[in-house]
């Protein structure tokens, strides 16, 4: 599917690796100027040169700096610019035992998972409200509704996600800004690659489906998605054309979550 946002300028956060990546390059790819955004300034170049080499004529601008911040949040809203679309994206994830994670790591997945997200949409909310344009996306997850429970944290900052996707879309009623979220299911990254790595397995086509199949049984895809898949769904939710959607949870599980109320 291709989607036209030429005339419109992005941010991602988190943009240098994973979901991120993909969605900037298919928002770059459908002619959006998109500003990629991580906490280390080589690792966006880095980005910047990839997506220019997979989309010779991107628009592209580096926006370096940590989004669990407000400091971070402050220099990367200066170097992104104003924007018509937000992509609330940046997210860390990790394993626990419920009983033995610690106040800090809570704290640390909130001010990443959530109020990175909130810092950017009350800024930038406001600006597209007065537009009369805009488009908010917060990239929540299946996790959020069906919480894990080796990731107990993690489900909580996701489901926190979802609340602020419906906070911000009252708030911003009958203004043409439209605030949604994306959910996908498990997805291969880098960050999941490195989880299997930490429990000391490759992840591969059968261990894929092992997982899938064991730890989201729900699922009906059978096994993960990729990132360029939920960057295709995620193009469609900040077009123009995606007027009518607003407050809702829009999944890209592949069938992980049973219902959604």
């Amino acid at each position: 599917m291709h989607t036209d946002l030429s005339g419109l300028r992005a941010l991602v956060t988190g943009s240098t690796k994973g979901i991120g990546r993909a969605i900037a390059q298919k928002l770059a790819s459908c002619g959006g100027a998109v500003a990629i955004n991580g906490r280390k300034s080589a690792d966006v170049t880095a980005a910047i040169a990839a997506i220019r080499k997979a989309v010779p004529n991107a628009q592209l601008v580096a926006a370096p700096g940590d989004a669990a911040s407000a400091q971070g949040v402050a220099a990367i809203i200066r170097a992104a610019g104003d924007v018509d679309i937000l992509v609330n994206n940046v997210g860390i994830f990790e394993n626990g035992d419920a009983f033995e994670i610690p106040d800090a790591d809570w704290t640390r997945l909130f001010d990443t998972n959530v109020l990175s997200g909130v810092r950017f949409s009350r800024h930038y909310g406001a600006r597209m409200r007065a537009k009369g344009f805009g488009r908010i996306v917060f990239i929540s997850s299946e996790s959020g509704v069906q919480i894990p429970t080796d990731m107990i944290h993690y489900g909580f900052t996701k489901s926190a996600d979802l609340a602020l996707t419906r906070g911000f879309a009252q708030a911003l009623a009958g203004t043409g800004v439209t605030v949604n979220a994306v959910l996908p299911g498990p997805t291969r990254t880098e960050g999941v690659e490195r989880m299997f790595a930490a429990a000391g397995q490759e992840l591969t086509a059968e261990t894929e489906r092992k997982f899938v199949t064991t730890e989201r049984p729900s699922s009906i895809l059978r096994r993960m998605t990729t990132p360029e898949e939920i960057a295709e769904v995620v193009a469609f939710v900040v077009s123009r054309e995606a007027s009518a959607m607003t407050g809702s949870p829009v999944r890209a599980d592949g069938g992980v979550v049973m219902a959604i109320t």
